[in-house]
């Protein structure tokens, strides 16, 4: 997505990027660690992905999350929570954030990604991208 007019000519190209909390049966949400490699390495985030020209969301969501956890989620499982709206240095990201606590199969790092469960309480202890960051009181708010 580009900026659109009426804005002034230096302003950030806007990306849309979908993030789901998965939340287990004892109340943690699923967190994966950027892998080397990527901007941001070694953060810790929501699993989620860049919205793709022509797809919604949830849709985002359902194909992300299989490619990088082999899960199968149903689009009638994930309940928008909140969003994120944060301006990185050469973009301007904004992020919705949905809440999954059902899912078909067993959650596992496909993309070299380390993964964990943490409790609400403790999520800030884990490293987070600036966007992420705001979501974790939300998420602790809810749970």
């Amino acid at each position: 997505m580009t900026a659109e007019r009426g804005q002034s000519p230096g302003a950030l190209r806007l990306v849309l990027v979908a993030a789901c909390a998965l939340v287990d049966a004892d109340g943690r949400v699923l967190m994966a660690r950027r892998p080397e490699g990527k901007p941001l390495a070694g953060l810790w985030e929501f699993p989620g992905g860049k919205v793709e020209p022509g797809e919604m969301p949830e849709e985002t969501l359902i194909r992300e999350l299989r490619e990088e956890l082999g899960i199968e989620v149903a689009k009638a499982c994930l309940a928008p929570l909140t969003f994120a709206s944060h301006s990185y240095e050469t973009f301007h990201l904004l992020m919705p954030l949905y809440v999954c606590r059902r899912w078909e199969g067993t959650v596992q790092g496909l993309e070299g990604q380390a993964l964990e469960w943490v409790r609400p309480a403790r999520m800030r202890e884990y490293p987070m991208p600036p966007a992420d960051e705001p979501l974790v009181a939300v998420l602790r708010d809810l749970l």
